[in-house]
């Protein structure tokens, strides 16, 4: 399998788990205060992560790159916060079309701070996506919590795109463990200002999507380290068609047409650029 292949199914997977924990978070049922969930799940992602970490940790590892990891540790504070107010507040796939946003941003942004080219192919994609993501939003039905669904989108592109920043010396486990531990104070200190109690039910709840996200997230950095960011950025549309079958299985979230047709035309672009290709690659001659 090659590289290329290996780092799409690694993201699709990804974001499989991903949309299982905007599932919990939504089981949640706004009954954890928003910076309490980013600070349990932050803590349990270093819990799980450290033991691995300093198991494979050597005397020679590479140092940590504390102004790269720093910003991207906030990033996930942003980032989840504004989740968890977006899913709490709209359906689970109009959130995440909004959230989906998040790889269109990250083709600007590659050529930004990453001085990467992008292919026209790629470009005509993204543009159909951002449309499909407009029609999603409807503006004259606009959500105030859509707001909080762009702020999601915007910090899951940077942080995406700030990892081919990070020494390619550095493994996802040290990735993962840093950005943890550096995101514990602020979103610590947050969570106290409105700390709920919590039965053992919300509880297993965060501990799920702590999970289902640390795993993601490890995919996520497994895979663009691997490839160009704007080579498989559109493979994190596939959690829409993930999010859209939970929202209709735990919650009787059915989208509306013009919900189904934004959503194919976010997703439609995963689908004909490589399957066209492969079978043009199959009917060229030798």
């Amino acid at each position: 399998m090659n590289t290329m292949r290996l780092a799409l199914l690694a993201l699709i997977f990804g974001n499989l788990l991903a949309s299982l924990s905007d599932v919990a978070v939504k089981l949640l049922d706004n009954e954890s205060s928003v910076y309490q969930y980013v600070f349990l799940r932050q803590l349990i992602a270093t819990l799980v992560a450290a033991p691995f970490y300093f198991r494979g940790k050597k005397q020679n590892d590479p140092a940590v790159n504390w102004k790269i990891t720093a910003i991207r540790s906030h990033l996930i504070i942003v980032g989840a916060g504004c989740m968890v107010v977006a899913i709490t507040h709209l359906p689970l796939a109009t959130a995440n079309a909004v959230f989906y946003a998040g790889p269109l941003l990250m083709l600007p942004l590659s050529i930004w701070l990453l001085k990467e080219t992008l292919k026209i192919e790629k470009v005509i994609a993204s543009i159909i996506g951002f449309t499909g993501v407009l029609i999603v939003l409807r503006p004259s039905q606009f959500h105030w919590a859509a707001v909080f669904a762009l702020g999601t989108a915007m910090s899951l592109a940077l942080f995406h795109v700030l990892v081919r920043k990070l020494p390619s010396e550095h493994s996802v486990i040290h990735t993962l463990f840093w950005t943890s531990v550096i995101s514990l104070p602020i979103s610590g200190l947050l969570a106290l200002f409105d700390w709920q109690p919590l039965g053992l039910t919300q509880y297993f709840w965060i501990l799920a999507s702590s999970l289902c996200v640390l795993a993601y997230n490890a995919l996520a950095v497994f895979a663009y380290k691997k490839a160009q960011a704007d080579e498989i950025a559109l493979a994190e549309y596939s959690g829409l068609i993930f999010v859209t079958l939970f929202g209709i299985w735990w919650f009787n979230e059915i989208p509306d047409l013009l919900t189904l047709i934004g959503i194919i035309l976010i997703v439609m672009p995963l689908i004909p650029y490589r399957t066209l290709n492969r079978a043009y690659r199959k009917k060229r001659p030798l």
